[in-house]
Parts: structure tokens; C-alpha cells; sequence
């Protein structure tokens, strides 16, 4: 089993197709995972501080059904094998309660989702320079 890339929680569906068609496009080599609820996610974070592998990178929905973005990221924070994974909050919410929150409870950037294919195509495109060509270049 190939390991996961980008580890994304995303409950909306056409949302989650869309990221996996940017994801592909961007560079079709990465392996994006992606789970619908928080409580699948917490169960799939489990497994992988269990087996010892981990995703290179986090995208987490703010407002998931069963535990909501922040409560994921209080748990990757608490668990010392999985605490050094960047984690990106990527949510439609603006709310600066909501990226002060973020921040707080650990998460390396706070996105908001872009309208439009073309728009995500480019968020995208940012994430995986920075994320991957630049700073996990250095770990």
C-alpha cells in the first residue's frame, strides 16, 4: 500500500472529487486520501500513528459531521507521532474566531476554499509548492 500524501477530510463529496481532479492535475504522483466524517478520520489517524506511517500533509474541513476539524487537529497535536505533520485548516468559514482558533489549537495555516475549479486548481498549486517542494524538501 502506497502511503498517503495529503490526508484530506472533507464532507462534502463534490468538494472531495474536485480536490482529488486538482490534486491530480497538480502532480499526479501524490496519493491523496480522503475521509467524510470526524470520526473516520480519527479512526484512520489512530491506524496511522498504530502503523507507524504518515501522511505528509493534513487538510482538515472545519465543520465535519461526528468532530469537527479543530477537535481532529487537538488530537494530531496530542499524539507525539503525529503532532509534527503540518496541518492545514481548509474551510469555507472566513470567520477570524475561526482562523484564531485554528492557529491556536496548532494548525501550521488556515485556508479558505476558493470558488471555482480554476480557483482550487491554483490553491492547489500554492499548497504543493510550499508544502512540498519547499518545506518538506527540508525535513
Amino acid at each position: 500500500m502506497k502511503t498517503t500524501d495529503i490526508f484530506y477530510v472533507e464532507d462534502d463529496s463534490d468538494y472531495a472529487f474536485f480536490m482529488q481532479s486538482a490534486v491530480q492535475e497538480v502532480k499526479d504522483s501524490l496519493n491523496l486520501t480522503i475521509v467524510e466524517d470526524g470520526m473516520e478520520a480519527l479512526a484512520k489517524l489512530k491506524s496511522f500513528a498504530d502503523s507507524k506511517t504518515k501522511p505528509k500533509l493534513i487538510l482538515l474541513d472545519l465543520n465535519l459531521p461526528g468532530l469537527s476539524g479543530l477537535d481532529l487537529l487537538k488530537f494530531i497535536r496530542d499524539i507525539p507521532y503525529l503532532k509534527t505533520i503540518p496541518v492545514i485548516l481548509f474551510s469555507t468559514s472566513d470567520n477570524p474566531d475561526d482562523v484564531k482558533a485554528s492557529i491556536e489549537f496548532g494548525a501550521n495555516a488556515y485556508l479558505t476554499k476558493p470558488d471555482g475549479y480554476d480557483n482550487l486548481l491554483k490553491c492547489v498549486h500554492s499548497v504543493h509548492d510550499f508544502w512540498f517542494s519547499q518545506h518538506l524538501r527540508l525535513n
